[in-house]
C-alpha cells in the first residue's frame, strides 16, 4: 500500500488545483478503505454513545460532495438531486443508514457523488463563484477537505473501536 506521505508529498511542486484534488480525493478514499470489509452489522454499530457508524459516516459525506459542488458550484436544482433524508423532526437523518441501505450501496453512491463533484469542479477555475453565490470553488475544496478529514478520523476510531482494525 502507498504511505499517505508519498501520496501527498507527490504534490509539493504541483499546482494549487492538483494539490487540493489529491488531498481531497486521498481523504475521499480513505473514508472508504475504514468501511470496506465490515459487515452490514457492524456498518451499522456504533461504539461511542452519539450514534456514529461508519455507514452513516459515508451517507453524511454524499450529502456533503452534493450540497458543495452539485448545488453550490453546479448550481443543479434540488429537483433534480436525491431528495435528503434529513427533516425538522430528524435533523441528521444523513448520518444514519435507512433500514432498505446496504453498505456497498452507500459506497457506491458516495463514490458516485465523488465522481460528479469532480467533473463539475473540472469545469471551472478555482476563483469561480456561481451566479447569485458567494463562494468560491476554492472555498468549497476547503469545505470539504474539512469536512472529510474530520469524518475519516471518525471513521478511523470507529473502525478500531469495532475490530482493532488500524491504519492510515
Amino acid at each position: 500500500m502507498t504511505r499517505p506521505s508519498e501520496i501527498l508529498g507527490s504534490v509539493v511542486a504541483a499546482s494549487e488545483r492538483e494539490q487540493l484534488d489529491t488531498f481531497l480525493d486521498f481523504l475521499r478514499d480513505a473514508v472508504v478503505r475504514k468501511a470496506r470489509g465490515v459487515s452490514e452489522e457492524d456498518a451499522r454499530r456504533s461504539p461511542v454513545p452519539t450514534g456514529t457508524n461508519l455507514g452513516g459516516l459515508i451517507e453524511h459525506l454524499r450529502w456533503v460532495e452534493l450540497g458543495a459542488f452539485a448545488r453550490q458550484i453546479g448550481q443543479i436544482p434540488a429537483a433534480e438531486l436525491p431528495t435528503p433524508p434529513w427533516s425538522e423532526e430528524d435533523p441528521e437523518a444523513d448520518l444514519q443508514l435507512e433500514p432498505h441501505e446496504n453498505l456497498d450501496d452507500v459506497i457506491g453512491a458516495y463514490q458516485a457523488g465523488c465522481d460528479r463533484s469532480r467533473e463539475i469542479a473540472a469545469q471551472h477555475s478555482l476563483d469561480y463563484v456561481p451566479p447569485g453565490g458567494e463562494l468560491t470553488l476554492r472555498w468549497v475544496y476547503l469545505h470539504v477537505i474539512l469536512e472529510t478529514s474530520r469524518h475519516a478520523g471518525h471513521a478511523d476510531s470507529v473502525r478500531e473501536m469495532i475490530d482493532r482494525n488500524v491504519g492510515d
